[in-house]
């Protein structure tokens, strides 16, 4: 059984990343790898789960009378749809014993009824919701280019370059100190370089991260789409307590249901066979859907977080030089120069703040402190050149402090 289950879910280890990379390029933050990879994963395992015999047996299994093979009628009712009959949604009936199960029990052409279809797309459309919690990385992927990556690869460990030669041990790659400067100075040049046109960079982010929460919201909405308008409220009814009602997730997730089918007797004439079918896939189903009304909630509520401080960072990046130590002293820990951090950013629009911030991310303090002081340099003496070719210049000089 360990080595079924461990088989079947085999497929997802590509996804599922328990050892960090030395040379991994973080280009996002926490709160995109929530799609990405968590929902992304928790949908995929969903999906194999419903699709999967060996948890639940066969996932319907239906009773009729012996002029039906048992294989035919477990293959309508799944294709076509079952259903419950609402007037025997009754908790009491079913305590006093006159229905067997909720729902099941004998009806007239007239009493309303509930149709059960949806189980037959559930692996399609958990496998369609976890490509679209993928396509706003995959764009944001494709958009970003790689570009962080060229700068920073290498010097992940270059706090550590203290020899003239590079020392490579296993995997880990400690570059020289003249390799680490010319890298350094790399960033610096291309920084340098593309300043004040990095904004179209920032702006596809914040344009991914919206993607993000358009997208979980609309997955919401989909669902409930999809299991008739009863997700909306499904965590609710399940945290609720129901004393003297059915079992919410017993009205939407039958465990038996009935289903009809018709055939042609010996005389030609059409006969009606009722049967009843265990659905022991909705076991498997109810608690997918109830994880992921949680689940969705919590994403949005985080997204929507994620984005409320990506537009504080857009309004206080160039004003506060506490709330920029802030920032960066979250990116890359350690102490840096107030003088220094209010310098580059004096000098630059969002996108670039923005930009040096994911480069800080990548690169050990010592490293990227040394390269805040180069830029605060380089930007200093671009100022200063300025202000020789145009005296009217209206930047004034900064001052330094400690």
């Amino acid at each position: 059984m360990a080595t079924t289950v461990l088989s079947t879910f085999a497929v997802l280890k590509d996804h599922v990343k328990l050892k960090i990379n030395e040379n991994s390029v973080a280009i996002d933050n926490i709160v995109f790898r929530l799609h990405y990879r968590a929902t992304f994963l928790a949908l995929l395992v969903s999906c194999l789960l419903v699709t999967s015999r060996q948890f639940v047996g066969e996932h319907i299994k239906c009773i009729a009378d012996n002029a039906i093979r048992s294989d035919v009628i477990n293959t309508f009712c799944f294709f076509t749809s079952t259903y419950t009959v609402v007037k025997h949604l009754n908790i009491t009936s079913i305590e006093l014993g006159d229905i067997p199960h909720p729902g099941i029990g004998p009806a007239t052409k007239n009493d309303p009824v509930i149709h059960h279809a949806y189980y037959q797309w559930v692996p399609f459309v958990l496998f369609f919701q976890a490509i679209l919690f993928y396509i706003p990385h995959y764009l944001w992927k494709k958009i970003e280019g790689g570009r962080l990556k060229v700068l920073v690869s290498g010097l992940q460990m270059a706090s550590l370059s203290l020899n003239e030669k590079e020392i490579v041990t296993g995997n880990v790659k400690v570059p020289s100190r003249k390799d680490r400067d010319e890298r350094i100075q790399k960033i610096r040049t291309a920084f340098i370089n593309r300043l004040h046109i990095n904004r179209p960079w920032a702006y596809y982010m914040g344009l991914c991260e919206l993607l993000n929460l358009t997208n979980v919201l609309m997955q919401i909405y989909i669902t409930n789409a999809f299991l008739g308008g009863s997700f909306l409220d499904l965590g609710t009814s399940v945290t609720e307590n129901h004393s003297g009602e059915v079992d919410p997730l017993d009205v939407i997730f039958p465990k038996v249901t009935k289903c009809i089918f018709h055939k042609y007797g010996a005389s030609g004439g059409i006969q009606r066979h009722d049967a009843l079918c265990v659905m022991a896939l909705n076991i498997i189903n109810e608690k997918i859907y109830t994880f992921l009304w949680f689940w969705f909630i919590i994403v949005a509520v985080v997204t929507a977080l994620g984005l409320l401080w990506r537009i504080l960072t857009m309004l206080l990046h160039a004003r506060s030089t506490a709330f920029n130590k802030f920032v960066f002293s979250m990116a890359c820990p350690g102490k840096h120069n107030p003088w220094t951090v209010l310098t580059v950013t004096h000098e630059y629009y969002f996108g670039d703040w923005l930009f040096l911030y994911y480069i800080a991310k990548n690169l050990d303090n010592y490293v990227f402190k040394e390269l805040l002081q180069n830029l605060a340099h380089d930007l200093e003496e671009r100022r200063l050149q300025r202000v020789r070719v145009d005296p009217n210049d209206e930047d004034e000089p900064l001052t330094k402090k400690d």
